[in-house]
């Protein structure tokens, strides 16, 4: 059953938001709404709240929502944003926003969500401060979520710099295409790992963040409708302050160890000696290769296939790519039915296998296996604010009744389904299914494989007349089988947006 006793805070914030927007100027209603938009600051206030029975609030009113879901139950935020958006079509355009946020049973009850600045010049781009951001080429409302950067977690503060999406190679009529960046950052949980990990296991503060791309794409639709993208993609922890066994270990911070979060390189005599022998910091990536055929304006489809790996062991052929994700997103042209749709398969079960050696003088072989996915023996594991920064998929360490900073779930095989529809314009829906099978770490292996099935249906009303400016949502999201036991929830939001002239 539901704790009703619990909600009551949760429903009187949300009735209060309601409130306060209805004293709010109402949007703008132009034809030129549009062109308004981009000389206006955009303000959204919204409430949400969700209210579940089982043990967890169930998967997809949790995952993939940047860090604003928890496993917690009946739990809830009202968020005010403002913002100032970019224009693309601009040779030079500046954008900002602030987004705050207060919420009930989730680890930060208030944070400052996304403060950032942007700017664009031609094809290229930069942001500094926290800024949402999903990962490349998945559907953020259809897919299970990139393996590398998802969504799942809540925005790092960093300065990222690279060209505004693809910019075409001079000299090549539109057929070759580049998109490249470069981004530095810092985890902001350091105080919240302090309270919340357990004494015998090992945190973190002040720990540095680095992620870079680099995207090659050939084709030019305007001729030819098929596009081919390869493309690389990295991500590192490093610096900052571990605690650990009773031990405290400073990792370095000099200009050298800046370069070294890009480039894969083995540690000083300044760093642990398992830095040494392997890779400095932790240093997580992903190959993309996507092709996508559009023959028309109105319909598409496109296969991408992402391959992660954790070491040169999977970033090599060495042992093959076993481990990967393989998706195809259509979008149909227009209906009253479906849309869009992404189906996916993700298989992480291999790792290389479950030996786990490095070259010593003694045994000059190296097998490199036990790649154990999004955990590392210094840094805990890739998170932020206990949500895993990768797949969702491989449970985030807020599940862990232990409080440790651990991914226990990374060996699966999954099924994903995801389907949305616009029957008329101011309606939206979508429904998103996942079966899969769960054997936990090499390490930590669940005693028997653990199934799991997920699901979500969400409708989302815009009305286009009366209440313009005003959008409610509704979803209804359960889980059944042995990894998470049986969860049922429901989860409301409720709020307005409008434009301030200036």
């Amino acid at each position: 059953m539901i704790d009703y006793a619990h909600t009551k805070h949760g429903l009187r914030v949300f009735i209060l938001i309601a409130l306060i927007a209805i004293t709010l100027p109402q949007a703008v209603a132009t034809t030129e709404e549009s062109k308004d938009s981009l000389r206006s600051l955009t303000y959204t206030v919204e409430a949400n709240s969700s209210f579940s029975s089982g043990d967890y609030t169930p998967f997809w009113l949790v995952s993939n929502r940047q860090g604003l879901g928890t496993p917690k139950k009946n739990n809830g935020w009202v968020r005010g944003r403002i913002t100032k958006p970019l224009n693309s079509e601009s040779r030079f355009s500046w954008g900002a926003g602030a987004d705050i946020l207060g919420g009930w049973n989730v680890p930060a009850p208030f944070n400052i969500h996304q403060l950032y600045g942007e700017i664009k010049y031609r094809s290229l781009y930069a942001f500094a401060g926290a800024k949402e951001v999903w990962g490349s080429y998945n559907n953020p409302r259809l897919s299970s979520g990139n393996l590398l950067f998802s969504g799942n977690n809540m925005p790092i503060p960093q300065l990222r710099i690279g060209t505004f999406g693809f910019a075409p190679f001079w000299g090549t009529k539109n057929w070759f295409w580049v998109n490249a960046y470069l981004a530095y950052g810092k985890f902001t949980d350091s105080n919240w790992e302090k309270s919340w990990v357990a004494p015998e296991f090992q945190r973190s503060e002040g720990i540095l963040y680095n992620s870079r791309g680099l995207w090659l794409r050939g084709g030019n639709q305007e001729k030819f409708p098929l596009l081919v993208d390869i493309g690389i993609e990295m991500g590192t922890q490093f610096g900052g302050t571990i605690y650990k066994d009773g031990k405290v270990i400073h990792m370095p911070t000099k200009f050298i160890d800046w370069l070294k979060a890009i480039i894969p390189l083995s540690g000083g005599s300044d760093t642990p000696n398992g830095e040494q022998t392997n890779v400095q910091g932790n240093m997580v990536g992903m190959y993309y290769i996507t092709l996508q055929w559009k023959p028309q304006a109105d319909w598409s489809i496109k296969g991408y296939f992402e391959h992660y790996f954790e070491d040169h062991s999977q970033m090599t052929f060495e042992y093959g790519w076993k481990d990967a994700q393989w998706g195809v997103e259509v979008e149909l042209p227009r209906n009253p039915f479906v849309s869009n749709f992404v189906l996916e398969y993700i298989y992480m079960k291999d790792q290389t296998g479950s030996v786990n050696h490095d070259w010593t003088p003694e045994i000059p072989e190296q097998v490199s296996g036990g790649d154990n996915y999004y955990n590392h023996y210094l840094f805990s594991s890739w998170q932020n604010w206990g949500m895993g920064i990768g797949t969702p998929l491989a449970l985030s360490p807020l599940y862990n009744s232990n409080h440790r900073l651990y991914i226990y779930n990374t060996r699966f095989i999954a099924y994903h389904l995801g389907l949305e529809g616009n029957p008329i314009p101011q309606l939206n829906w979508r429904a998103l299914f996942t079966i899969s099978q769960n054997w936990g770490t090499y390490r930590y292996p669940y005693k028997n494989v653990l199934n799991n099935f997920s699901g979500l249906i969400e409708v989302s009303y815009h009305p286009q007349k009366k209440l313009k400016g005003w959008f409610a949502q509704a979803a209804l999201a359960w889980d059944a089988g042995k990894l998470l036991g049986n969860n049922f929830g429901v989860m409301i939001s409720l709020g307005k947006t409008g434009l301030i002239k200036w």
